[in-house]
This record gives structure tokens, C-alpha cells and sequence, in this order.
């Protein structure tokens, strides 16, 4: 590695808008300091000069497209083989972190072929046969031990350069991606009042001290040479009685969190050994609270969460133990094996064994101190929080800190998908429909479940357990509203208008007016489903052309500016999608829909007193828009022989507008009514997932999916996730025919499924919802 660098180096987050197209995500690039240091200086980084790994020329990229890398993260990464395994691996930082931290001599799993083999670290750096700059990618040269030895595929060396020495078949080269640390390097410091595998955060190792530490198939033991300081915190030298082959005094160096001191550990003599227990079975524990099937975290440097698979004894390990399965699947040691014996199941990594004492509740599942699986409550109003701070929606600003990442959002438990995603497209980044939170109902129980439990939680810690909507979902089926409510997936407007309608009684935020005739019928509603006639000519439409049309069709108009508009997308039957994409419209222009108000023409921009309903499908005029008309510019339309026997509608002038008769119009020009969209829900094969409109940029995205991954099979648990998706951002502002060039399984990130999925799109006005 240089000792110094004079570049700066990215990696391209998403593919380019044209003219740079070819240029795909995962790339790595750089540019030099000097050059980015003087555009810095005239304010001039919005667009940067880079240079991509491997060209010799210079590329223009948005500094959007690039996330910062140090020279040792784009080194690694640049070992990694295709682009897009890059971008996975930059989700992972703690593995990069990890990886940066490695050295010569640290033990660790190397993946070959499918399989995990066992090995030493022996080399580390490029495989080129000549230095570079910029750097080229590292790899590692892993030298297989034990059983694992002659399983690998050469000697230490590589295209006849040799770069470490060990026997025929026992060397391998891999990227960071494809070794993992025998033991997990924490990254946070040890809170002083939590208990953890390591004790000696109250009595100090020193040299000479008698230790025992745990690997991934036995407990070994040893005498303390030296503590190291480490940019991860202070690591052991161990001289060990055996070394993993069985041999007598090897040295190991292991993080000080995963050393206890003997002396310790003979305090603990006095508990029974009971190795009797079989694979799955539990034992009598030290806490009520802490049973087989109970969430936990694990305090040590890191903090890991994960499920209570077996509680007993180990052989070797003194007290009370728990078999945990980890979320992290790269946290843990095992698969619930110890010693060749298997205690449960789970998947390879995800295992660990923990003294029971330094285990305590998950306290993110606020309230729920026992099994989050543990069947019904008698009682389900006793489990209203008695949380009272009303918590605003979160900031723009907080979003980042409070809402990204896993075990975020709300978490999903049998079917509920649909009620976990428009809960949280309507109250995490919204206060649009808050009103809901605070009227007077006789379902109190209810309303105090949605706020305590739900809403506040989700704005003030960013996370909503399982059994909080399921105590909403049991409360709804209580009222006798709907017998299925704890079991059946339901669609999201018919969850939000029971809400709004029926149990909290909101005033229908959306109006509407239908000209029949002479007679004008007025209706209220809670959201407005799309309905297209086949007469249309739209092939990659916007929700506003949708919206316009279905009024169009419809002989509609809105009475009233909405506060919250909520529309479903048109679908014929319940499955098939009428259109294979929809383009969001993030700003929706309702000044030509509504009846009354003063009208803008679509030519000359003046004040209209005229509408042509038959000029609407003219393609002459634009996609999108009613066509409303001065006097001057309709007579001059309908002078076309087309266009004869169109018969335009007189509007009725506001008050305060006046008509001219000189000048044919009132030269004010009409003012504009938008309402901007904040979330939208999507539908794919019965799942639903959502996208929020966070903050005033155009990449302030985020994607809800209250079940991303899942911890164990029937008795384990969902993981919420929520993850920043700047990408749409970028599709939304591409030009209408480069997005509809766009292969939908090429798209990055996770917008595929908003222009592909989209079910549900929630628009809000700012202004009016003040006066609801």
C-alpha cells in the first residue's frame, strides 16, 4: 500500500442519465486532490471530473452518482469481480470495516467452491506483478489448516509468481467478500453497566494472566502475553495450551471482549454441570423473562440481537447458557453446534453460545417483555402503551439516524404487509391525516392504539413491533368490523377507509361533483379508484394523464382543493396491471379539475370562460390538461373544420374575476393548485411494499418492506427494513422518452418496483391540511 495518496476515489452508486449510459454502477473512480480541492474553492463539485478505474480520460458525473471510498475500501472493493457484487458489498460496511482491519497471521473462514474452509492469513495485497497508481485490487492469501488442508487450489502462488509458501493445494487468493474473521472484530464500545462475555471490564487482564476464550468448536485455553492497542479496541496475545490443530503453543491474538479471566470463571464452579440435555432441549433459567423463543440482545462491543433456540449447559462452559440465532448472519460461530454436538438448528454463521446472564429482553419490542410468540393476550387494551407525548412526524433531517436500516419501521407478522405499509407511508413522514389521532371517538381503544403504540414509537424510535399491529388488528376484529383481520391480507384502501370512515369518523377529505345533464351531483369519498375506458391512447402514462382522463370519462370534477388525495391505480381484475409502467407524478396539477375556480387558457395564458370537452383527445393540444379557452383563442380553435362542431361550455367566472369585453379576458393570470406526493404503495405477487417522500430534494426517497428478511422458520420473526433509494429521484427526472427506454430488471436500486409495482399513490396539500 502507498504510504500516501493524492486522489480522492468514489464508487458510482447508479448507472448515468445519456450521454453516459454505457457507464454502469459498481464502478470504481477517482479524482485528484488537487484538482477537487480547487473546484472546491469556486463552489464547482456539483458535477466532478472523474477518472474510471482502468480508462485514461475523464468522465462528467453528478457527485449524486459517487460515494466517497478511502484508498483501502476501493482497493478491496476493486478485488471484488462484477459491479454489481461491489454494490452489495457496500451495503455491508461493517464487513469492509472488518475487512480493512485484517492482518498476516488473524485466522479465518475462506469461501471455496461452496464451502467454508478453515485458514490463516498469509498474504495481503494485489496480484499484479507490478505496482500501480492508482492501486488495483487486494486480495487475500489464505494458507487452509486442520482438516481443511490440500482443499484448496494452489501453493501460495499465482501466474508463477510466488507470494506466500505453504503445502500443494492448501493456498487460496479470495476477495474481502469471500473471507470472514473468526472472530468478529466488535465496532462499538462497551456500555459499563451491560454484562458480556468479557469480565474484564471490572478486573483487568495483565500478562501472565490465565484465560479462556471460545471459538467456533471448542473452548480453548492459554496464558495472556501481551494487550495491544487496535484501531477496533484492545486485542489479547495468547499463548494457547493447544492451537486450533491440537499442537502446544501456538499464539493467537483475540479481542479483549472474547478473553475471560479463569480466576473468574472458577466463581461459577459451584453451578452443576447437566450436559445430559439433548439437541432442542431447554433447561430452568436464572429469569422469568428469558425463555427458549425469547428476542434478546447480546451486549459486547457490538450489539447483536437474535432468538433463543436452547438454554442448558455446555461442557467447558461454566453457568447457564443460551443457544442464540443471530439476525447478523455474519455475527455469529456456528449453526448451532458445539463441540460436533448439535443443540439446534439454525444457518452457518448465525450461531453463538452466551453465558444467559449477559442476555436481556430486546428492547426494541417496547412493552413486550415475554414471548413475542407466546399466543393471545387476555387482554389486549391492558397493552395500550402509556406513551402520551404526542411525537411529530420525523424531519428531514433525522430520517437518516432514526429510520434507516434493518429492524426499522414496522414489522410484519401474518399477512399484515398491507396494513404495515399504509401505516407507515401515512404517518412516518406525514401529518397529513393526524387529525385521525386526536378526534373524538367512541373506539377509544382503538385511537389510543394507533397513537401510543404505533404512530409514536414509529416517529419517536423508528420501530414498531409485530404485536403492536397485532393488537390493532385484534381490537378491529373485536368491533365485529371484520372476522378475518388477524389472519387474511386485505387491501390497503379498504384498511384506510375503515379507519377513516367507520371507527374514527374523519370528514371525507375528497369531494367530488358530476355533471348529468342539468343536474350537478355532489359525493364524498375517503380515496378515488382510477377507471379507464379502452378508448385511450396512453402507452407509458403519468398518475396526472391517468387522473385527468378518469375524470374526463367520468364527467367529474372536484368540488374542493383535498387535503389528502389517495388514489388506486387502474387494474383489470384484481391481479392484471392495465399498464407495465406508471410514471409518479410528483407534483399533481389540480387547478383544471376543479368545478369552481378560475381557469387558465391553454394557449394565450389569459383568464378562460371557456371549456371544450371535445378538444381534450385532440392531439393537437398537449397529454395533459383540460382544455379551457378564452374567447379569442376558442374562436380561433373551433375555426378548423375539425374542430366546427366541437360546442364549448361558458364558465363561470370567481368572484373577484371579471370579464372585458374590450379586451376579450381578465388579464390576471389564474393562480395554480398542486398537491405534492408523499408516499406511494406497491404490489408485487400479493407483497406490498412502500416509498415516502421524505424531504424537499429530489433524491429524499426512502423503501418501507415491513418483512425484508426473516429469523427462523415457523417460530421466528420478521425483519423490518428501511433503506435510502436516491436513485428514484433520479429516474423521476430523466426525460419521458429515456425513462421509457428504461429495461425494468436493469433499473438500479429498488425503483423498478415504484414505476413497475405502483398500487397506491398519496398526495397531500399543505395549505388545506391546516384548516382539517
Amino acid at each position: 500500500m502507498a504510504s500516501a495518496d493524492n486522489k480522492i476515489y468514489f464508487i458510482i452508486t447508479a448507472k448515468p442519465p445519456s450521454p453516459n449510459g454505457y457507464i454502469k454502477a459498481g464502478e470504481i473512480c477517482f479524482i485528484d486532490k488537487q484538482r477537487f480541492n480547487a473546484m472546491q474553492k469556486n463552489n464547482d463539485t456539483d458535477v466532478l471530473p472523474v477518472v474510471r478505474m482502468g480508462k485514461v480520460t475523464d468522465t462528467l458525473l453528478d457527485k449524486v452518482l459517487l460515494q466517497p471510498l478511502s484508498r483501502r475500501s476501493a482497493e478491496l472493493l476493486m478485488a471484488v469481480e462484477s459491479n454489481e457484487d461491489r454494490l452489495l458489498a457496500l451495503n455491508d460496511p461493517e464487513a469492509l470495516e472488518k475487512a480493512s482491519n485484517l492482518s498476516a497471521g488473524c485466522q479465518v473462514h475462506v469461501e471455496y467452491k461452496g464451502q467454508w474452509l478453515t485458514g490463516v492469513i498469509r498474504y495481503i495485497g494485489s496480484l499484479k506483478s507490478y505496482s500501480s497508481d492508482p492501486p488495483t485490487g487486494v486480495f487475500f492469501g489464505v494458507e487452509l489448516q486442520g482438516e481443511d488442508k490440500g482443499k484448496g487450489q494452489n501453493d501460495g502462488s499465482f501466474h508463477y509468481k510466488t507470494y506466500f509458501i505453504c503445502p500443494k493445494n492448501s493456498g487460496i487468493f479470495a476477495p474481502f467478500t469471500r473471507i470472514k474473521p473468526v472472530y468478529h472484530k466488535p465496532s462499538a464500545p462497551l456500555l459499563p453497566t451491560q454484562s458480556s462475555l468479557s469480565i474484564t471490564t471490572t478486573e483487568p487482564l495483565k500478562a501472565g494472566d490465565r484465560v479462556t476464550f471460545f471459538g467456533d468448536k471448542n473452548a480453548h485455553h492459554g496464558m495472556v502475553m501481551d494487550i495491544k492497542d487496535h484501531p477496533d479496541g484492545k486485542m489479547v496475545l495468547i499463548s494457547t495450551d493447544k492451537d486450533e490443530e491440537g499442537k502446544r503453543g501456538g499464539e493467537m491474538l483475540i479481542p479483549l471482549d472474547c478473553v475471560i479471566k479463569e480466576e473468574l470463571l472458577n466463581k461459577d464452579e459451584a453451578e452443576k454441570m447437566d450436559t445430559s440435555q439433548g439437541p432442542g432441549m431447554g433447561g430452568v433459567t436464572d429469569s422469568d423473562e428469558i425463555t427458549v423463543g425469547s428476542l434478546v440482545q447480546f451486549l459486547g462491543k457490538t450489539l447483536l440481537y437474535g432468538i433463543v433456540r436452547w438454554i442448558g449447559y455446555l461442557p467447558d462452559f461454566p453457568g447457564m447458557t443460551a443457544g442464540l440465532e443471530l439476525e447478523d448472519s455474519s455475527a455469529g460461530l456456528n449453526d448451532g453446534t458445539y463441540k460436533g454436538k448439535r443443540y439446534f438448528n439454525c444457518p452457518p454463521y448465525c450461531g453463538l453460545f452466551v453465558k444467559l446472564s449477559s442476555c436481556r429482553p430486546d428492547d426494541r419490542f417496547s412493552g413486550v417483555k415475554k414471548k413475542l410468540f407466546n399466543g393471545n393476550s387476555d387482554n389486549d387494551e391492558a397493552m395500550v402503551s402509556e406513551e402520551q407525548d404526542n411525537v411529530p412526524p420525523i424531519r428531514t433531517e433525522d430520517v437518516s439516524n432514526r429510520l434507516i436500516g434493518k429492524m426499522k419501521g414496522i414489522q410484519g407478522h401474518c399477512n399484515s404487509c398491507y396494513m404495515d405499509s399504509a401505516l407507515f407511508s401515512v404517518f412516518s413522514c406525514s401529518s397529513v391525516l393526524d387529525s385521525l389521532l386526536f378526534k373524538t371517538t367512541e373506539y377509544e381503544t382503538i385511537q389510543s392504539i394507533l397513537l401510543k403504540n404505533i404512530v409514536n414509537p414509529l416517529r419517536k424510535q423508528g420501530f414498531v413491533s409485530e404485536q403492536s399491529v397485532m393488537n390493532l388488528r385484534k381490537q378491529l376484529q373485536k368491533r365485529e368490523h371484520c372476522p378475518t383481520y388477524t389472519t387474511d391480507e386485505k387491501d390497503p384502501e379498504e384498511f384506510l377507509s375503515l379507519i377513516m370512515q367507520e371507527i374514527l369518523f374523519l370528514d371525507p377529505p375528497l369531494i367530488l361533483c358530476s355533471q348529468s345533464g342539468s343536474i350537478q351531483k355532489v359525493q364524498s369519498c375517503y380515496y378515488y379508484q382510477i377507471f379507464m375506458d379502452y378508448n385511450h391512447h396512453l402507452v407509458l402514462p403519468t398518475v396526472q394523464q391517468l387522473l385527468e382522463h378518469s375524470f374526463y370519462s367520468n364527467s367529474l370534477k372536484l368540488a374542493e382543493v383535498p387535503s389528502c388525495l389517495i388514489l388506486t391505480m387502474p387494474r383489470s381484475g384484481k391481479s392484471f396491471k392495465m399498464f407495465p409502467k406508471i410514471i409518479p407524478s410528483t407534483e399533481l396539477d389540480i387547478t383544471g379539475l376543479l368545478a369552481d375556480g378560475p381557469q387558465q387558457c391553454v394557449l394565450c395564458g389569459q383568464l378562460a370562460n371557456q371549456e371544450c370537452a371535445e378538444c381534450f383527445r385532440d392531439a393537437a393540444f398537449s397529454d395533459t390538461g383540460f382544455k379551457y379557452f378564452c374567447v379569442k383563442c376558442s374562436a380561433q380553435v373551433h375555426s378548423h373544420q375539425q374542430r366546427r362542431c366541437h360546442k364549448p361550455s361558458t364558465l363561470i367566472l370567481p368572484q373577484g374575476f371579471s370579464y372585458s369585453q374590450s379586451s376579450g379576458s381578465d388579464r390576471r393570470t389564474p393562480p395554480r393548485e398542486k398537491l405534492e406526493l408523499f408516499a406511494v404503495l406497491c404490489i408485487e405477487t400479493s407483497h406490498y411494499v412502500s416509498f415516502v417522500k421524505y424531504g424537499p430534494q429530489d433524491t429524499d426517497w426512502i423503501f418501507f418492506d415491513s418483512m425484508a428478511d426473516r429469523v427462523g422458520e415457523s417460530d421466528g420473526y420478521n425483519i423490518p427494513e428501511v433503506r435510502a433509494c436516491p436513485e428514484v429521484g433520479q429516474y423521476l427526472h430523466m426525460p419521458l422518452a429515456q425513462l421509457a427506454n428504461q429495461v425494468p430488471r436493469e433499473m438500479e436500486g429498488v425503483a423498478k418496483r415504484l414505476f413497475c409495482d405502483g398500487y397506491m399513490y398519496l398526495y397531500q396539500s399543505k395549505t388545506m391540511s391546516l384548516y382539517r
